[in-house]
């Protein structure tokens, strides 16, 4: 029988497997550096493990009422059993608890998996970051997308301004 899922705050010692996963998930990972800089800067760090095994991640930063997922990832040959759909919640209703009344994040246009789980949780897109992303040619947008927190996943509607 698997071990348990355990969600927690992410610890120093877990960057060793943090950036495997990391190495695995992307073309153009993060480096520990980053990693190491989030915790020392004590944002929300959280790292989903079945006995000692990561098998994900979220990063999120919190300032007034906005909150900004900076990275969710789960390990490749883990994805698709709704772990991603299980940090997502975690760190929706974190920013919840610390008065947040809306998210924030950037998704590649070509991540369609992490597409269609924003739009799923009512994320929806707002603005467009032009050349965001490093890309094997060139640089890729990121679309803003933005939840209002407080009303149901299906209740935002989009920003005009």
């Amino acid at each position: 029988m698997p071990d348990p899922l355990l969600l927690r705050p992410m610890r120093e010692h877990d960057l060793v497997q943090v950036m495997e996963v990391e190495q695995r998930a992307y073309d153009f990972p993060w480096t520990a550096g980053i990693f190491a800089d989030c915790l020392r800067a004590a944002y929300s760090c959280w790292s989903l493990l079945e006995g000692e095994c990561l098998l994900g991640y979220g990063i999120m930063t919190m300032a007034l009422d906005e909150a900004h997922v900076l990275n969710l990832c789960v390990d490749p040959p883990r994805q698709r059993r709704g772990h991603a759909q299980q940090l997502l919640d975690h760190l929706v209703e974190v920013a919840r608890g610390h008065g947040a009344s809306r998210v924030f994040l950037e998704a590649r246009p070509s991540n369609l998996a992490a597409r269609r789980l924003y739009a799923r949780n009512g994320f929806v897109q707002i603005g467009v970051r032009r050349g965001y992303y490093p890309a094997h040619e060139g640089r890729e947008d990121a679309w803003v997308l933005s939840r209002r927190l407080g009303l149901s996943a299906g209740a935002e509607t989009r920003s005009t301004g």
